[in-house]
């Protein structure tokens, strides 16, 4: 059985966040998006809930932390080309640099803040580096 995860992300500022997503190339979701909340989809099993701090605040039973790296989200791409490609336009569209890419030959990765601040590592893996 294929699982679906939706991540709940807080974000100060729901319209700004979906303009963010969505300018990365990821699908807005109309029937569960509000004032409230975003949907956006990042592929068939992964959606991101971009949820006001407000909103999110009667979800979670603890604070709000704001302050420091609680995840690091780690999406693949196809190739380095695709990770260069993704991380450029989230700095260019508002987002952060977390760090400088790194190549480790088999494996190439590159990091991004989003308005908010959540972390992204946008990753590939050569598929053969495995094989025997």
């Amino acid at each position: 059985m294929s699982r679906t995860l939706f991540l709940n992300l807080t974000t100060k500022d729901v319209s700004r966040a979906s303009d963010f997503y969505t300018a990365l190339g990821f699908e807005l979701v109309p029937d569960f998006t509000n004032e409230q909340a975003a949907c956006v989809k990042i592929n068939d099993q992964l959606f991101a809930m971009l949820v006001s701090e407000s909103f999110f605040s009667t979800i979670v039973t603890d604070h709000i932390a704001w302050t420091g790296t609680g995840a690091a989200y780690a999406l693949s791409a196809e190739s380095r080309e695709e990770v260069d490609e993704l991380v450029q336009k989230a700095l260019a569209t508002g987002g952060q640099k977390a760090k400088d890419p790194q190549d480790e030959g088999f494996m190439y990765g590159w990091s991004f803040l989003d308005p908010d601040g959540h972390h992204w590592e946008v990753m590939w893996m050569d598929p053969n580096a495995g094989a025997a």
